[in-house]
């Protein structure tokens, strides 16, 4: 059946399968890595109280049947091993359907840590992992050529993920309808990497090309992915080359990269394709069966998109098959940060010692230089941005996470890149304080050596002790 594979795509899915085996591994590190403080027994948001309130139906997890942090531990890290043989080709090795239960596996596992990942997982790259690892199971292996109609779902979701996000930057901020965003964009995004400093600082007329290059990228391009070779290729290459540009200005989790991966999916590398057989009778059946579903539960993501009071980063069925995305509609002005400081002092005063807990990946220190995580996603220092922009968005879980800043929890303490109390000798009091950051000019830095510079601008949080402080050990 030559109308349903297209041989000449074998190294384009070759390049996708192994760079999404790599994607998931990162998912499942960060998970294994994380979890205990976000979501263990005693964390900030436990997984048993949510599974408590929340049917199955509604977020199906394997964690509604049991769980434990042994169990999750053994989960996440099941799925690093997972991820590992994808990674090695193993689905290449095994016949058709095993690969394909192979893939099944972690798309399955990672499922259900995101619908009993409650705030820290509710980001728009979750759902987009597990639609693109969804339709990864379908596209087989060594043993037939890649079909079609799945290299066209893929473009289909490349296609929401650009479009949805193009529609609601001109819906939503006027700065992008006024080419004046990135004044202000790689400043106040959520976790700047090392070169943000120097992108905010590139002259404002190349700011204004950037965003009307994005614009082009988003809203036009992606209808070229439909049409013949190689204008299809050319448009998936210069989607992968402005995901590229993002990499180098910022911390986005694995949103670029996998982006990225779609997009080589969509890629001619006029290469020539190994002989493989007919795909079998069952593969079809399965695929179009498939793909329909697909174009079925595309409805409301579509609706969405073409919708003026489009929404971003959402999921229309429980297990997130087909989703709508999109990214900052709005752009903040302003970069505000929460600090966290405790002292050993009985009596909390103004004068006081007060020390700051440092953050892996948030500014704190404003002589710290940003690093570069993505695509590991440090899921506390992205919810501490949201928690600055509103203290409504940490309702949830800050209080829980002074709690244990005051226990000096060792797993909690992982998340940070440093606390600023000896292990036997938790804090008295831990206070939050909200201060305004902005990077500091090319004479400052020169000067001073600090990329940042903060202004204190209101009390976040009192301070705060322990209904019984833990006895010191003498």
């Amino acid at each position: 059946m030559e109308w349903f594979t297209a041989p000449d795509y074998w190294l384009s899915r070759l390049l996708f399968q192994r760079a999404l085996a790599a994607i998931y591994l990162v998912a499942f590190l960060g998970a294994a890595l994380q979890f205990r403080a976000l979501l263990g027994s005693r964390g900030m948001l436990p997984v048993p109280r949510f599974v408590e309130r929340v049917p199955f139906r509604h977020a199906p997890s394997v964690f509604h049947l049991h769980y434990s942090d042994r169990l999750f531990a053994a989960w996440a890290w099941t799925g690093c091993a997972v991820s590992v043989a994808l990674l090695a080709g193993l689905d290449s090795l095994l016949p058709l359907w095993a690969g394909m239960l192979l893939w099944l596996v972690p798309w399955a596992m990672y499922l259900s840590i995101v619908n009993v990942g409650q705030t820290w997982y509710s980001f728009g790259w979750e759902s987009l992992l597990l639609e693109v690892g969804f339709l990864a199971v379908f596209l087989g292996n060594d043993e037939v050529a890649p079909p079609i109609v799945v290299l066209f779902l893929l473009r289909w979701v490349l296609f929401r993920v650009e479009f949805g996000a193009g529609l609601i930057k001109m819906r939503g901020d006027e700065c992008w309808r006024k080419l004046t965003c990135l004044d202000h964009h790689h400043e106040t995004q959520p976790m700047p990497g090392p070169l943000s400093w120097f992108f905010h600082h590139l002259p404002k007329p190349f700011h204004r090309a950037e965003v009307a290059a994005n614009h082009f990228t988003q809203l036009v391009v992606p209808f070229l992915l439909f049409t013949p070779q190689p204008i299809a290729t050319a448009a998936a290459s210069l989607m992968i080359l402005t995901q590229l540009w993002l990499v180098l200005s910022g911390n986005f989790s694995w949103l670029n990269w996998i982006t990225i991966v779609l997009a080589l999916s969509a890629v001619d590398f006029g290469t020539t394709a190994p002989d493989t057989p007919d795909a079998p009778l069952w593969y079809t059946v399965v695929v179009l069966a498939v793909t329909a579903l697909v174009l079925w539960l595309s409805y409301h993501p579509v609706r969405n998109m073409i919708s003026r009071r489009q929404v971003m980063n959402r999921s229309f069925d429980p297990v997130h098959l087909v989703n709508t995305y999109g990214a900052f509609g709005s752009v903040s002005r302003v970069r505000y940060e929460v600090v966290v400081e405790g002292t050993a002092d009985d009596v909390p005063r103004e004068d006081s010692e007060w020390r700051e807990y440092e953050f892996k990946g948030k500014p704190g220190d404003p002589r710290r230089w940003p690093r570069q995580f993505a695509p590991y996603h440090l899921r506390l220092d992205w919810l501490m941005w949201f928690a600055a922009l509103s203290p409504a968005y940490a309702g949830s879980w800050f209080g829980a996470m002074v709690e244990r800043l005051l226990e000096n929890d060792r797993d909690t303490l992982r998340l940070l890149r440093r606390s600023p109390f000896p292990a036997d000798a938790p804090p008295r009091f831990v206070r939050a304080r909200l201060f305004r950051y902005r990077y500091t000019t090319w004479r400052e830095l020169r000067e001073t050596g600090a990329c940042w510079e903060r202004t204190y601008v209101r009390e976040f949080m009192p301070p705060t002790r322990l209904a019984r402080s833990p006895a010191r050990k003498s």
